[in-house]
């Protein structure tokens, strides 16, 4: 009786182990410039979009090699293959404005569905992502795409919503 006592004891603390179900998360960002993600994040960012946003906002000036006390504006540049920007902050590290600039990267399905519904025979060759930050509130983004049709090419302006500018 005390050894079938024992093992039900067992096969309950085993079975326990096993019910819970472990997930795993994504890396957690603490992030110093949130409001920047929120502003140019959209849900169909690119992915090196995103990364390099990340980079850029969790970017810390007093880890230069120039940073000094004295200096009130750092301008800092960050470089990918896909893309550039040009980020200006202050002294305590918050990011001010920014400026970027991205080639050939995904498109997002609205502006894609926009262009394919208004231009049905052509296709994005080319493509340029443009996104001006400022920390007042004043964010403007700009898809620059080049169209092409057999020999003809046309040049337009989308915004990350699908309208034409």
């Amino acid at each position: 009786m005390k050894k079938l006592m024992f093992n039900l004891f067992l096969l309950g603390l085993t079975t326990q182990v096993y019910a819970q179900n472990p997930e795993t998360f994504s890396a957690v960002y603490i992030v110093h410039n949130y409001k920047y993600l929120s502003d140019v994040n959209s849900k169909e960012v690119a992915m090196p979009v995103e990364e390099l946003h990340l980079k850029v906002s969790d970017f810390n000036v007093k880890e230069l090699d120039i940073y000094a006390d004295e200096y009130d504006l750092y301008d800092v540049y960050f470089v990918i293959p896909e893309g550039k920007i040009l980020a200006s902050y202050d002294k305590d590290s918050n990011l001010l404005r920014t400026i970027e600039r991205y080639k050939n990267i995904n498109l997002p399905s609205s502006v894609f569905e926009s262009v394919a519904k208004k231009f049905p025979n052509w296709s994005i060759s080319k493509n340029a992502y443009l996104v001006n930050y400022h920390n007042s509130g004043k964010i403007k983004k700009l898809y620059k795409l080049t169209l092409e049709n057999g020999n003809k090419r046309i040049k337009i302006k989308v915004n990350d919503n699908g309208d034409f500018q």
